[in-house]
């Protein structure tokens, strides 16, 4: 098993494209996306064909229009890097390292790849290693706007680790076992789909191509509180609604769906153009009703989030409660 000096220093070695100023996201969005299916255990080698999909929407939305046709090329040439560990057809593996395979041979070989043995169980002896190689990922490849946003769509957990966790190195298997159980990847895409692909407050549904910007798949009751990953625990806002709503500068009335401002929340705008027109407006349902957000999770946040006391309007009884 390397060490944490080598892991690291196998990851900041990637070779970059040969031009000064050229993007290439590839290789790190695969890098970080295999980083994320070990935090949650699965297998060390994965099917080129299961991850197909996946690398095509991440270099979509993160990387330059042309990124999506060569989106398998990392899959190959990371192992020139030494950080990526191919197996498959013997045919396949005997060609020359730059004599990239087609996507109908890596999928019809049903080739596999992953880190190396080492790196793979160096990462999941040490979860604290495994976030520190993903953020310096992160930090050296991508800025720091689209941090949150890779994150989330990869279903890597960055959060902070525990204070005993950095003391206590015994503790590290115990942790290693919670990140196992955390987001759910499919979380994003089912809640934004569910939505239409626009926020359920405003309406911002901006798309860049076929790809929705600037949305998110909020938790209502927070996943580090026992939130679950489901579209009843979730809302597709906007960046600017998601912050807001994290802050409990406005909640969501449990049983009319209606949008419930703190009197803390205070914008110069009041009228029909500021953030509060949108206070006692229902938000914008699912495409389900068996999607919306339930109850229990708005009750949640309205206790435990929102800044209370609610702002004065028409609003329903139930909603009145909040104050």
């Amino acid at each position: 098993m390397k060490s944490p000096a080598e892991v690291l220093d196998a990851f900041e070695n990637i070779r970059r494209a040969q031009r000064a100023g050229v993007y290439a996201p590839h290789k790190p969005l695969l890098a970080l996306l295999a980083l994320a299916r070990v935090q949650r255990d699965e297998p060390r080698q994965v099917e080129y064909g299961e991850i197909d999909g996946a690398l095509k929407q991440l270099l979509t939305e993160f990387g330059p229009s042309s990124a999506p046709s060569s989106r398998h090329y990392p899959f190959w040439h990371l192992a020139t890097d030494g950080l990526w560990d191919i197996s498959g057809p013997r045919q396949t593996l005997a060609r020359a390292r730059g004599a990239t395979p087609t996507l109908g041979e890596l999928r019809q070989g049903h080739v596999k790849g992953g880190f190396p043995l080492d790196i793979d169980a160096a990462l999941r002896a040490d979860p604290l290693l495994l976030q520190t190689v993903a953020s310096r990922m992160l930090d050296t490849y991508f800025p720091s706007s689209l941090h949150g946003d890779i994150a989330s769509a990869v279903g890597l957990d960055l959060s902070a680790p525990p204070r005993e966790l950095r003391e206590d190195p015994s503790a590290r298997e115990t942790y290693a076992e919670s990140q196992r159980k955390r987001r759910d990847p499919t979380f994003r895409d089912r809640v934004l789909r569910a939505y239409e692909y626009r926020c359920c407050i405003c309406g911002f549904d901006l798309r860049i191509g076929h790809m929705p910007a600037g949305l998110e798949a909020a938790h209502i009751q927070w996943h580090n509180v026992g939130g679950p990953d489901i579209e009843p625990n979730g809302l597709s806002l906007c960046a600017l609604h998601h912050k807001l709503f994290d802050l409990g500068a406005f909640t969501i009335e449990p049983q009319n769906h209606r949008v419930v401002f703190s009197q803390y929340a205070i914008s110069g705008e009041r009228g029909t153009t500021g953030h509060l027109q949108f206070h006692g407006r229902q938000i914008l349902a699912p495409h389900d009703p068996g999607l919306s957000p339930a109850a229990q999770y708005l009750a949640w946040n309205a206790s435990n989030v929102f800044k209370k006391p609610a702002r004065s309007s028409s609003l329903t009884k139930s909603a009145d409660q909040l104050t």
